[in-house]
């Protein structure tokens, strides 16, 4: 690429510079990761050996912890790298790829998100089509789509972004390489082209949005409409957990990528790419298995 010969490497000054904080922060992220790995494996095993759990709801919520695990060993190994090490180098090739497979993870995860909305408004607005709708075969389809249809958005996303020329500095006020800190150093004639992919992606993200709030609305219309208390909690156990991780993920990542650009990184911009990029695979496994007997019982057996 052209703006190799310009930029051969970036440098992540998201946290501070001082060995003490840094060692401070490479023990805080290293808690992270590990809530992380720990909480979604052991989501992913119980799920995987408990025969009761082989239905299309938990098979998602399987794909959602292998991507949140993905998501998350994206970024986080390399700030932990850098905070020991006392550096902040990343390589141009590593932070291209960074780019690329954050974006095909969390592309996935909104696409995983809206297609268990999906699942949740056959199960309980049209009960009786559940198993027609819901075969093995179609959950299968359905996540390989959500997958597979990210790979050439990231590619489109990742190309524009490094087709850019980086000639205003190469340092990244942040801990990962975040697509609007990047955008802020590009002097690139070819800078609205990406502006017009991350305008794309918005669209995208709203219409998710939207059809994952229209199918709650229609699953609260008829789950008010239930007589049997136990039965209204019953379903609504099921949801609100899909409710409150579709939530901050969407609302942390609209504000991360739409807010107004600033020349220096600050104390939000941290808060908010944490929160969108970090939290939800940490507390995604608590959130699920709080309000679900099912992986509670499980859990218990194994």
């Amino acid at each position: 690429m052209s703006n190799r010969s310009t930029v051969t490497e970036f440098l992540l000054l998201g946290f501070s510079d001082t060995q003490e904080l840094q060692i401070f922060h490479f023990m805080v992220f290293l808690v992270i990761y590990l809530s992380a790995v720990v909480g979604n494996f052991f989501i992913i095993v119980v799920i995987a050996v408990s025969n009761h759990l082989h239905s299309p709801m938990y098979f998602f919520l399987l794909n959602l912890s292998i991507l949140d695990l993905s998501t998350v060993s994206v970024i986080l190994p390399k700030s932990m790298a850098n905070f020991l090490l006392n550096t902040t180098v990343i390589s141009y090739s590593g932070c291209a790829a960074q780019v690329f497979f954050f974006h095909v993870f969390g592309a996935a995860d909104l696409a995983l998100l809206t297609v268990m909305a999906y699942d949740r408004y056959i199960a309980i607005c049209k009960p009786l089509y559940y198993k027609t709708i819901m075969k093995s075969t179609t959950c299968i389809q359905m996540v390989a789509s959500a997958w597979l249809s990210c790979v050439p958005y990231s590619a489109l996303h990742t190309g524009n972004i490094f087709h850019l020329s980086f000639c205003k500095s190469n340092i990244i006020d942040h801990f990962f390489c975040e697509v609007p800190q990047l955008l802020k150093l590009s002097c690139s004639d070819s800078y609205f082209s990406e502006v017009a992919v991350l305008a794309l992606s918005s669209i995208l993200v709203f219409i998710c949005f939207v059809f994952i709030c229209v199918s709650y609305i229609q699953i609260f219309i008829v789950v008010l409409r239930i007589p049997v208390k136990e039965k209204q909690l019953k379903a609504f156990s099921t949801c609100i957990p899909h409710l409150i991780v579709v939530f901050l993920f969407v609302s942390t990542g609209s504000f991360a990528y739409l807010k107004p650009a600033s020349n220096s990184s600050s104390s939000l911009d941290l808060t908010a790419s944490v929160l969108y990029s970090v939290v939800p695979p940490v507390i995604n496994p608590v959130i699920y298995t709080m309000r679900n007997n099912e992986i509670k019982t499980a859990m218990r057996k194994l």
